[in-house]
């Protein structure tokens, strides 16, 4: 009882409860969110097969599994000159991607294009939270590695830029 009448308690389960929700619609095992002092990280384990089955669709190019199916032998060598060719924007996040600002406008930026520091390369949305990800450097835009609307893990490549 004492949890609940100090008023924290309520906003963090519901803060649990959606971040699970964004888990189960979204098959990733792992999601954390940061907000000041706050930090809420939720995973799941998979252990059963039709579980194991849904985020294999987003682990598939880089998980050793499916390297007896003939695809992986192209997803490979395409994997190799990403390294050589620039440095990699990761995402500081779980979330969904956007590439414009808004449905109607153009991309942020497209491959060729000269960036500067700190500007916005694309945008992800977190728990409804729009978050810029700017270029951590100037440079130009190799290659954008994610389509609008994915969703992306913590870590995964969205841009690279040379």
């Amino acid at each position: 009882m004492a949890a609940a009448k100090n008023g924290t308690d309520p906003i963090d389960t519901r803060l649990v409860r959606r971040l699970a929700d964004i888990l189960q619609d979204t098959g990733l095992t792992e999601i954390e969110v940061e907000r000041g002092d706050l930090r809420v990280r939720v995973a799941r384990e998979l252990t059963g097969a039709p579980a194991s089955a849904a985020p294999a669709t987003y682990l598939a190019p880089a998980a050793p599994a499916p390297a007896p199916v003939t695809p992986t032998a192209a997803i490979e060598p395409a994997a190799a000159p990403l390294a050589t060719r620039g440095d990699a924007v990761k995402s500081p996040m779980v979330g969904t991607v956007y590439l414009a600002s808004s449905p109607e406008a153009d991309a942020l930026v497209q491959p060729g294009d000269k960036v500067t520091a700190g500007q916005t390369l694309l945008i992800i949305e977190a728990m409804k939270t729009m978050n810029p990800i700017p270029a951590p450097k100037a440079g130009t835009v190799v290659e954008v590695l994610v389509e609008n609307e994915q969703p992306v893990e913590f870590g995964a490549p969205l841009v690279i830029i040379e």
